[in-house]
């Protein structure tokens, strides 16, 4: 066995060299080590830390005890899951002591799922349980002020969550008032003290809005914000709450009750706060709008008076005026007289006219007149088309004078037939047969006594 220090001798007669603090803390880490150097725990896991290096550092604990744990980079990259706040895991690596604080620890080497803590169990069932009472319906939400008049601010007055808050609002709109009222965030106390917080808040009645939340921590740390009286509390609370507990990672019970969550305390001031500068600068172009409009009016009013003076008008001018609209008036009503009278005129006579046009005797004369007009170019019609026919005889007489058989037998010709039947040939005869010759005057009954081919 190692000691921490070495026995004094009976025969020495002064005393040993004590150790130092480095020397008691690695004589320990190396007695640890040598004797719990391959252990296999279980627990559930709470507060898991994963910074930039990939080192994992956690809190296992059961309903009794707890041991800090690390888990070095080289060995969590070979797991296939990464463990979740309140998960039990079956934990294989060595005891060991971290010198630099003197922590008691284990380091280590391989994990595995071992169900879920209990905690956790807790959780999921609280959760379950007020979702089907209906506490999470977003219909059930109530709206947050748009700029609020006065911010309620739940939370432990010495924390971190309430320096971020008051920081945030300052930044971005210091004349939001801002109360706190303090409250326990962590231990068995917490819960009733939140219950207490939100009552006495709401009985103020003089906020609009209220951050209900903490920094981040454990399960364990958070857990009174996981507990049904604070869940009930919110829910029933008649002014808006913001739940702003842990960090953007964590969820709690009250997170799904309230009526907005939000990631960090940081991030409800942010959420609750309008935008000073963002403000002003609107402010600001409203009032270079405002002053542009108004000139603009102005500009247009004094042009509307300008043009008003221009057509007021002395009473003798308007006088003058109506006086020669009044002539002028009487000038176009007799104009307008003559014209109709005229047009009256002109009427009558085109109606006597008519009247004389319908008149029989009118008309017979007319028609006699027509029916002369009539009969002359009748006659004329008729003289024209004897003309023109008289014409056409001659030239058709003519042109059949030209073929007739009778000028051909005129110079001399002769037509010779038998039977009515015209001989040109000699061969058509016989010797002995009558034959008939026609001339141009007359004709002779002839006997055939020779013929000569």
């Amino acid at each position: 066995m190692h000691h921490f220090t070495d026995a004094p001798s009976s025969h020495a007669e002064t005393p040993a060299k004590p150790l130092s603090v480095s020397e008691l803390n690695g004589k320990a880490r190396r007695l640890l080590e040598m004797s719990f150097n391959n252990v296999r725990v279980e627990g559930e896991i709470s507060g898991l830390a994963r910074p930039s290096s990939g080192h994992w550092y956690f809190t296992l604990k059961d309903k009794q005890s707890q041991i800090r744990c690390a888990m070095f980079k080289n060995r969590n990259q070979a797991l296939k899951f990464t463990p979740t706040e309140g998960m039990l895991l079956l934990i294989r690596g060595r005891v060991s002591l971290y010198e630099g604080r003197g922590d008691y620890q284990l380091l280590v080497e391989h994990m595995d799922h071992a169900g879920t803590g209990d905690l956790q169990k807790d959780f999921e069932v609280m959760k379950a349980k007020l979702a089907a009472e209906g506490l999470f319906d977003i219909d059930r939400k109530k709206a947050l002020p748009q700029h609020p008049k006065h911010i309620g601010v739940i939370t432990s007055p010495t924390g971190a969550a309430i320096r971020d808050i008051l920081t945030v609002l300052k930044r971005r709109f210091p004349s939001i008032p801002v109360t706190v009222i303090p409250s326990s965030v962590q231990g068995d106390y917490a819960k009733q003290e939140l219950v207490n917080a939100i009552k006495l808040a709401e009985a103020a009645n003089q906020f609009d809005v209220l951050i209900v939340g903490r920094g981040g921590g454990s399960l364990e740390d958070l857990w009174p914000f996981n507990e049904e009286i604070v869940a009930r509390a919110i829910a029933e609370c008649s002014i808006p709450i913001v739940s702003a507990v842990g960090h953007e990672i964590d969820f709690t019970i009250a997170d799904f009750v309230a009526d907005l969550r939000a990631a960090t305390p940081s991030a409800a001031a942010e959420i609750l706060s309008p935008d000073r500068q963002a403000i002003l600068n609107q402010l600001f172009l409203f009032q270079r709008k405002l002053n542009t409009m108004v000139r603009h009016k102005l500009i247009l009013s004094s042009k509307e008076l300008a043009s008003i003076k221009g057509r007021l008008r002395h009473p003798g001018e308007r006088l003058r005026d109506s006086a020669q609209r009044l002539d002028d008036l009487e000038i176009r009503l007799k104009q307008a007289m003559t014209l109709q009278l005229e047009r009256s005129n002109s009427r009558l006579s085109r109606l006597q006219e008519r009247t004389e046009r319908c008149n029989p005797i009118f008309q017979l004369k007319s028609l006699k007149g027509k029916n002369e007009q009539l009969e002359q170019k009748l006659i004329q019609l008729t003289l024209n088309q004897l003309e023109k026919r008289s014409f056409k005889l001659e030239k058709a007489s003519g042109e059949l004078n030209a073929v007739s058989p009778l000028a051909t037998l005129s110079r001399g010709y002769s037509i010779t037939s038998r039977d009515s039947t015209i001989i040109r040939n000699s061969q058509q005869l016989k010797k002995g047969e009558l034959i008939t010759t026609r001339f141009h005057k007359g004709e002779a009954l002839c006997k055939i006594e020779k013929l000569v081919s």
